[in-house]
């Protein structure tokens, strides 16, 4: 689980470790380095949430149910990795890029 440096504490730590779960978070200034800087994964992480909300449209899905919303999901990842796929077969520059496919 990665969390933020303010999810810190003996209790919290022995909760997660309870529940047999891993947890990454960004060293605090008051203890020892254990983990470093994990400012690079939350790029990732907020790089692919902006992928998702407005590349792909997932911000308002119109999906009504819950399987309504993971059908949706599924089709435009799926949609994006076609598209990522085809970007590598043909060598376009921009792999990421769908804008060739916006119509």
């Amino acid at each position: 689980m990665l969390a933020d440096k303010g999810l810190a504490g003996r209790d919290v730590e022995a909760w997660i470790g309870w529940l047999g779960v891993r947890m990454l978070r960004p060293d605090r200034r008051d203890e020892k380095a254990r983990h470093g800087n994990l400012g690079g994964v939350r790029q990732w992480i907020e790089a692919i949430f902006d992928t998702l909300k407005g590349q792909l449209g997932l911000e308002h899905h119109g999906g009504r149910t819950t399987q309504g919303v993971g059908a949706r999901v599924a089709q435009r990842l799926l949609a994006l990795a076609a598209g990522v796929w085809h970007n590598w077969i043909i060598g376009a520059n921009h792999k990421r890029s769908l804008t060739a496919y916006d119509h």
